[in-house]
């Protein structure tokens, strides 16, 4: 596996969004692709969160 994966601390720091809202785009399903292993613990694809970011992108 060559893809990094992100902790939600990490993605989060990217995003310069608070948890909470991002667990509000999860709830809405507007967050990027996320894995949630058996323990609880969220992780993210780097390459998921960039592809995510593009899709955000509008036009000036």
């Amino acid at each position: 596996m060559t893809d990094e994966l992100l902790t939600l601390p990490q993605a989060l720091k990217l995003l310069q969004v608070p948890r909470s809202t991002f667990y509000g785009w999860l709830q809405r399903g507007v967050a990027p692709k996320t894995i949630k292993y058996p323990n609880g613990k969220i992780m993210v694809r780097r390459s998921d969160l960039e592809a995510w970011l593009a899709t955000q992108e509008v036009s000036a």
